[in-house]
């Protein structure tokens, strides 16, 4: 029977609640720069959904240590989960195919990304990389820049408008926002990336520094974010970009302290939500 917990189960493990963060996402971006009502939004959520859920179905053997919860959710319904998936990705460039061929362009890009972040195609050696995902820095930085890229220049697309300083602005402030929100649920999985030999940055420095270089990426997104504003760039309801970076904040200054690592996680994938809404009240 169809209850509430299953429903949060699918909701959360499927990687829909990501969909739905990643079409307000745009929505933010749209609404900065500002680019007016677009498919965008629509088209990233389903290929949020498609990319992650993929994602979660070929890394449910190793994801089993850190999240198993997931990992056997992932297992039990894996082939709906790829069917839907497949489904997402058909639909999403559908959509795009109405916003032209740059529009169509960026819309494959985050699978393309995860093909090549995903498969074991590194020549390995001595170290034993074989993917992209397993590389120190690189595999958040990759993450970091295929969002951002999708997240700003689809809306774009659909738009027609050309790059701008306020774009590039946007830009930055995303590749910064989702690198942070890669490294926290790394600290979550420190023990089975140890065991498999995923390098990331709470493996390397531990969760003390990791929760430092989490305040110096927030700091900075409220630096650049201050000064776009300042400089004309954005406008100024823009600052309401800094209310997400100080929830970051407090969420971050949780981290190693006795608060759980998955709903510190989540709490930080919400910040967007609470960002959007902060500025569609101002605006």
């Amino acid at each position: 029977m169809w209850n509430a917990r299953r429903a949060r189960d699918v909701l959360v493990y499927s990687s829909a609640y990501l969909a739905i963060i990643a079409a307000a996402q745009v929505v933010l971006a749209t609404s900065v720069l500002p680019l007016g009502t677009t498919l965008a939004p629509a088209v990233v959520g389903l290929v949020t959904f498609a990319v992650y859920v993929t994602d979660r179905v070929a890394d449910a053997e190793t994801d089993a240590a850190a999240v198993p919860d997931q990992a056997a959710f992932a297992s039990k319904h894996g082939d709906i989960l790829y069917v839907a998936a497949c489904l997402a990705y058909g639909l999403a460039v559908s959509l795009a195919l109405l916003g032209g061929p740059m529009a169509l362009a960026i819309t494959l890009l985050p699978g393309a990304f995860w093909v090549v972040y995903a498969a074991d195609w590194l020549p390995g050696g001595e170290l034993g990389i074989r993917r992209l995902k397993d590389v120190f820095l690189l595999n958040s930085t990759v993450v970091a820049l295929a969002w951002a890229v999708t997240l700003v220049f689809l809306p774009l697309a659909f738009a027609a408008r050309t790059v701008t300083p306020g774009v590039a602005v946007v830009f930055c402030y995303f590749f910064l926002r989702v690198f942070s929100n890669t490294e926290l649920p790394n600290i979550r999985d420190m023990a089975a990336d140890r065991e498999i030999g995923v390098r990331t940055i709470p493996t390397v420095v531990g969760v003390h520094r990791t929760r430092q270089v989490l305040y110096a990426l927030d700091l900075l997104t409220a630096a650049l974010v201050a000064s776009a504003v300042v400089a004309g760039y954005l406008p100024v309801a823009s600052l309401a970009l800094l209310v997400g970076v100080v929830y970051s904040t407090v969420v971050v200054s949780r981290v190693g302290r006795g608060a759980d690592v998955d709903r510190l996680t989540t709490a930080a994938e919400c910040e967007f939500l609470v960002t959007l809404v902060v500025l569609l009240v101002i605006v």
